[in-house]
């Protein structure tokens, strides 16, 4: 059984930093590409940075030069770490890994405040 586990949101002020983490089970996150999505509130959900199988990276327009994804083999966790965080960074921010098959965690909140 595949599980996603994201922590580490919370409520910060506009400039400051918070860490994602997705500890995946089932799953060998190096295998699969993984990514973060974001969910504003009443809004789709958006890609925020993506991790292939090889190592590419790719990012949102809007994360370019502040956020880094980035993965742990030894905890089979994937990062991402937000910098200088602006109020539209607000929303539910999820774990996807996907390979044959396409896998969420259930989310975790971040809060950026004026």
């Amino acid at each position: 059984q595949v599980k996603l586990v994201e922590s580490g949101g919370g409520l910060v002020q506009a400039g400051g930093s918070l860490r994602l983490s997705c500890t995946a089970s089932g799953i060998i996150v190096s295998s699969y590409t993984m990514a973060w999505y974001r969910q504003g509130p009443g809004e789709p959900r958006e890609l925020v940075a993506r991790i292939t199988r090889s190592g590419l990276k790719n990012y949102a327009d809007s994360a370019k030069s502040r956020f880094t994804i980035s993965r742990d083999t030894v905890n089979n966790t994937v990062y991402l770490q937000m910098d200088s965080l602006k109020p539209e960074d607000t929303g539910v921010y999820y774990c996807q890994a996907t390979m044959y098959a396409t896998y969420w965690g259930q989310g975790t909140q971040v809060t950026v405040s004026s």
